[in-house]
C-alpha cells in the first residue's frame, strides 16, 4: 500500500484531482463525499507517485513506509473500506468537472459574515468567478474560526489547512474586515445596500445544556468554552478552570458526551504539560495545566460503543498516545457483543493494554448518564445512572436506563453534548435547530448561510467545503436569473462606515502582522506560534502594518 490518509479529510479535493489513476475515494460526485470522515486510497490500483502528497493542502498523506507506530491503525482502516466499497467501476482518471461561468457580467459583490471554515470555503468558490469579489467580516481580529480556536493544540497538522486558507485569502478581490462584529458595528441592513449578496457562515456559538440538577454550580463547565480557553480564544481566557489539589481533591474530572470534543478535553486534561509546551496552547492555560491535581478523565456516554460519537481518526490518535492510560468501560455489555465495526474493534484493542499506574487516565464509560450534578457551593460530584441499549420500532439503537446510579466524585464538569447556534440579527430562527431556515443555503436572494448556521452542529472541517459549495451555486442562481436587486452604495463607503465605528477594525495585512508576531514568538521557544490573546493588543500590532497585501488584480471595483 504506497499511500495512506492519516486524518480526517479537508475535502479541498486535490488529491483527487492530482491522482492520475484515479485510486483515492469517496471522490467528488461519490456518495459520501464531503461527509466522509477520512478518504482511502486504494492499494491495487494507486502507482507511487506522490502526486497526491504534493496536493494534499494538509499534509495528511504520507506513504506506508513513514507510518509512525501510532499510524500503524490507518493502514487496516484503509484497507476495510475497499473491502466493502471495491470501486470496481472506477474510470481510470480522475474526473475534472467543467468550472461554471456567470451569464452576466458583473461586477458583483459578495460580503461573507464569519472568517471560519465555511467562510473561508464560500469564498474560495466565489473567487473563482472573476467578476465576483468578496469582503470577510468577522468579529475577532484573527480568522479561521475553530481551525484556530476549535482544533486541539496537540493536533498540528489537522491544522495544516491553515495553508489552504491564507491561498485563499491571497486571492485577488479578497479583502478583510476582521475585528468588526455585525450587528454592532455595522448592520445587515446597511451590508445588504452595498453588496449584490450576503453569506452568513457564523457557526453556533452556543453549548446544550444537560438539564439537571445542578449543571449550574461553579465547576460546572461547557467544554465548549473550555476548548476556546486552552486555544487562546480572547472572549474564554477568564474562564473560572480551577484544577489544583483544593478544587479537585479526588484527582478526577467528568467529561459528559463521547464526541470528538469530549475526546480532546479529555487528551489536553491527562496530557503531559511538557509536552503540551511545544504545541500553540495559550500561554495562560499552560501554566494551570502545570500546577494540576488531576490523574483521572471520565467521559461518559449514554449509548454502547457502537453508537460512539467520535470518530475514527480521532480514536487512533488516542491510541496512539503512549503518555496516557485508557481504560474501556462498558458496564455490563461485553465488547465482543458491542458490533463489529471499526470503532468497537479499535476499542477492543485500548481495552486490553496495560495500565501503568504512574500515567493518567482517560476512562471512557459507556451506556452512562448524568442524572445530577452533586454539590452546595461547587461541584463535589457526579449521580450517573447506568442505561441499557433497546432498539426502537424503527430500529435506531436508543439507551434506556435501569434505574442504577451511583456517584462518581469530582470537582470539575464539562458537558459536551453538542453546539447550538445562536439567532442572527435580522435573520429568521428556528429554535428547535439552532438554525436559520433556508433552502439549500438560500435564505431569501441575496442572503444566504453556509455551515452550522445552515445545517446546524455536524461533520468536520470539509464537509463545509461542500457546504458551502451547495450554497454558492444557489447564490449563483440567483445572480443568472437577475433575482437580485442591484446594491444602491459602494464598498468605499461600507469601509468608511467600519473605520469610523471601529477604527481598530483588522485588514489582511494587520492579520498577516500579527501571525508573523505570533510566529516570531513561538519561533524562540520552540512552538508553532504563542497565541496573543488580548484583542487590543493584536489591534495594535495590526496598525502598524504596512499597507493591505490585497491582490485585487485586474477585478473592476465599485
Amino acid at each position: 500500500m504506497p499511500h495512506v490518509v492519516t486524518q480526517s479529510c479537508c475535502a479541498d479535493a486535490s488529491c483527487v484531482v492530482a491522482c492520475p489513476v484515479n485510486c483515492i475515494h469517496p471522490a467528488p460526485g461519490e456518495p459520501g463525499f464531503g461527509e466522509a470522515e477520512m478518504l482511502y486510497v486504494d492499494a491495487k490500483s494507486c502507482v507511487d507517485c506522490g502526486a497526491c502528497v504534493t496536493a494534499c493542502p494538509a499534509d495528511a498523506i504520507v506513504p506506508h513506509t513513514t507510518l509512525s507506530a501510532a499510524q500503524q491503525p490507518f493502514l487496516a482502516i484503509n484497507a476495510e473500506y475497499f473491502e466493502v466499497f471495491p470501486h470496481q467501476d472506477r474510470t481510470p482518471l480522475a474526473l475534472v468537472h467543467p468550472q461554471r461561468r456567470l451569464t452576466r457580467t458583473g461586477p458583483f459583490r459578495v460580503a461573507v459574515v464569519g472568517a471560519g471554515p465555511a467562510g473561508m470555503y464560500a469564498a474560495d468558490e466565489l473567487l473563482k468567478h472573476p467578476e465576483i469579489t468578496v469582503d470577510v467580516f468577522d468579529r475577532l481580529p484573527t480568522p479561521y474560526g475553530l481551525v484556530r480556536a476549535g482544533v486541539a493544540p496537540d493536533h498540528q497538522s489537522t491544522k495544516q489547512v491553515e495553508k489552504l486558507f491564507a491561498q485563499i485569502e491571497s486571492q485577488p478581490g479578497f479583502r478583510y474586515f476582521l475585528g468588526v462584529e455585525v450587528g454592532k458595528d455595522v448592520s445587515h441592513a446597511e451590508l445588504t445596500a452595498r453588496y449584490d449578496a450576503v453569506v452568513y457562515t457564523v457557526g453556533a456559538a452556543s453549548d446544550r445544556p444537560l438539564g439537571i440538577d445542578g449543571d449550574d454550580l461553579p465547576g460546572s463547565l461547557s467544554a465548549t468554552d473550555f476548548v476556546g480557553w486552552y486555544n487562546g480564544h480572547p472572549d474564554k481566557q477568564d474562564l473560572p478552570v480551577h484544577l489544583g489539589a483544593e478544587s479537585i481533591p479526588s484527582g478526577r474530572v467528568v467529561l459528559v458526551g463521547n464526541g470528538n470534543v469530549a475526546l480532546d478535553c479529555a487528551r489536553i486534561l491527562a496530557e503531559d504539560p511538557e509536552r503540551l509546551a511545544g504545541t500553540d496552547i495559550a500561554d495562560g492555560p499552560l501554566a494551570v495545566l502545570r500546577d494540576s491535581a488531576v490523574r483521572e478523565v471520565v467521559v461518559l456516554g449514554r449509548r454502547g460503543p457502537g453508537e460512539a460519537a467520535f470518530t475514527v481518526p480521532e480514536l487512533v490518535g488516542l491510541m496512539g498516545h503512549t503518555g496516557v492510560n485508557v481504560v474501556v468501560d462498558t458496564g455490563d455489555l461485553p465488547l465482543e457483543e458491542a458490533g463489529d465495526g471499526t470503532t468497537t474493534r479499535l476499542l477492543r484493542e485500548l481495552a486490553g493494554r496495560e495500565v501503568r499506574p504512574e500515567l493518567r487516565t482517560i476512562v471512557l464509560r459507556f451506556l452512562s448518564s448524568p442524572v445530577r450534578v452533586l454539590g452546595e457551593d461547587r461541584v463535589t460530584g457526579v449521580e450517573v445512572g447506568r442505561n441499557r441499549l433497546q432498539r426502537d420500532e424503527n430500529g435506531v439503537v436508543r439507551a434506556v436506563p435501569t434505574g442504577e446510579t451511583e456517584v462518581v466524585e469530582t470537582g470539575m464538569l464539562l458537558r459536551a453534548v453538542g453546539y447550538k447556534g445562536l439567532p442572527v440579527a435580522d435573520l429568521p430562527y428556528d429554535a428547535a435547530t439552532g438554525t436559520v431556515p433556508n433552502e439549500r443555503g438560500r435564505v431569501l436572494p441575496g442572503v444566504y448561510v453556509a455551515g452550522w448556521v445552515k445545517r446546524g452542529p455536524n461533520g468536520f472541517i470539509g464537509t463545509n467545503k461542500t457546504d458551502a459549495t451547495e450554497t454558492v451555486e444557489q447564490l449563483l442562481d440567483d445572480l443568472d436569473a437577475d433575482r437580485i436587486p442591484a446594491p444602491v452604495g459602494d464598498t468605499r463607503e461600507i469601509t468608511a462606515i467600519v473605520r469610523s465605528r471601529q477604527p481598530g477594525m483588522v485588514d489582511l495585512a494587520g492579520w498577516q502582522a500579527i501571525d508573523r508576531e505570533e510566529k516570531r514568538r513561538g519561533a524562540e521557544s520552540a512552538r508553532p506560534r504563542v497565541k496573543i490573546t488580548d484583542v487590543e493588543e493584536m489591534r495594535g500590532i495590526a496598525a502598524k502594518s504596512r499597507k493591505p497585501r490585497y491582490a485585487l488584480g485586474r477585478r473592476k471595483q465599485r
